[in-house]
């Protein structure tokens, strides 16, 4: 939709003029996968795509919610107790952040009539729910003049997805949304939270997003589940080792204190995010280089071990980068997200474009039985305000 088309709507659904509208986008992660709750790096970018908020404030002190893309309507009192909507409501990503914000200090003083537009193709493991989340906190934060910054928008968006959604998520989601920058990706530390824009030179490459149309459901999948066994797996390592985070501990040690781990599937875990960590250091040394062949390389190898070591990939997201890997012109390709469904992402030479899209989606088709969809994407700017 247009921004004429957003306003147009919001002012036959609340039966006034939008005084402000924000954006906040989704994002791809490009290697980096399942380590940022595991305090390592990730290497995501903001899309161009994601969701915008516009905002009109009322006289009758209550908060309303309501979507372009959702059925369901809801208000509540700005002052009353903020607590999870049941039947995994949309409304509790930007309930919860609006939550955390409060927790915080943040006093809202009137009410607001709210409408939330997404184009980030939902259930694809693009963040569709953590552009909401900062979306809301960006807006908020902005209309009462911007106490908090960038990283601590993102905070409050990740801890209203653990309150409000249940999803023990790490930080790259809400970090990318919020702090994305124009053809950069951001190599961030988990840990320390220190982060780096690198610039995309990928001159004559292009990144395609290939949705595998199979939704990833992270509240009613086993993501959870992976988190504690993490912790579980680093828990024993400290037992021998002096270590903060799983992706504190190198290979070399993991093999050497492996005998502790007595759960072959825990210790599993453990290799994909500690070799997980090293890859992602090992690509962004590669794309400042210029090698994107590396890149590519390293891509396909974090795609394998999610399979094999972290079990999150499936029938349609192995399919998918199979054929990807079969297919000319190609550099790399790799699940991205979360996992248990979603998207792809494919390094891919501009003049394969057309013919991968072609060929990688008939044989999804025709080995998945899901007609397959592509996206060309671009690294955008994070959080912003509209008008």
């Amino acid at each position: 939709m247009t921004h004429d088309q957003l306003l147009q709507a919001f002012a036959a659904l609340y039966g006034k003029q939008a005084e402000s509208v924000f954006f906040a986008p989704g994002r791809v992660n490009l290697i980096g996968e399942h380590t940022d709750y595991n305090g390592g790096p990730v290497f995501p970018c903001a899309l161009t795509f994601g969701t915008y908020l516009l905002l009109a404030r009322n006289n009758a002190d209550v908060l309303r919610f309501r979507s372009l893309n959702m059925p369901q309507a809801w208000e509540t009192d700005i002052t009353a107790e903020r607590s999870p909507l049941p039947d995994r409501s949309w409304v509790n990503y930007p309930l919860g952040t609006i939550a955390q914000m409060e927790k915080a200090g943040l006093t809202i003083h009137c009410g607001f009539d709210m409408l939330f537009y997404g184009d980030v193709p939902q259930g694809a493991g693009l963040s569709s729910s953590a552009s909401i989340e900062v979306v809301t906190a960006f807006a908020f934060n902005n209309l009462y003049g911007s106490p908090f910054g960038l990283v601590q928008i993102a905070r409050f968006a990740q801890e209203a997805e653990h309150v409000f959604a249940g999803v023990n998520c790490g930080i790259m989601d809400q970090f990318a949304s919020a702090c994305g920058k124009r053809e950069h990706a951001i190599c961030l530390d988990c840990n320390s939270l220190e982060y780096e824009l690198v610039p995309l030179n990928m001159n004559g490459v292009k990144i395609v997003l290939s949705n595998t149309c199979s939704p990833h459901k992270l509240e009613s999948s086993l993501y959870n589940k992976r988190v504690a066994e993490c912790g579980e797996a680093l828990r024993m390592l400290q037992k021998e080792m002096k270590v903060k985070c799983l992706a504190d501990v190198s290979s070399d040690e993991l093999k050497k204190y492996a005998a502790i781990i007595k759960d072959e599937t825990v210790y599993r875990r453990a290799l994909h995010v500690v070799s997980e960590t090293e890859r992602t250091k090992k690509a962004v040394k590669a794309l400042k280089s210029g090698d994107l062949a590396l890149f590519g390389q390293l891509m396909n190898e974090s795609h394998i071990s999610l399979r094999d070591n972290y079990e999150v990939t499936g029938f349609e997201l192995d399919t998918m980068a199979e054929a990807a890997w079969n297919t000319d012109g190609v550099i790399g390709s790799r699940m991205t997200g979360g996992g248990f469904g979603g998207c792809t992402v494919s390094l891919v030479r501009e003049d394969a474009v057309e013919r991968f899209i072609s060929q990688v989606g008939a044989e999804y088709r025709q080995k998945a039985g899901i007609k397959p969809e592509f996206y060309v994407a671009d690294a955008g700017d994070g959080a912003r305000r509209l008008i």
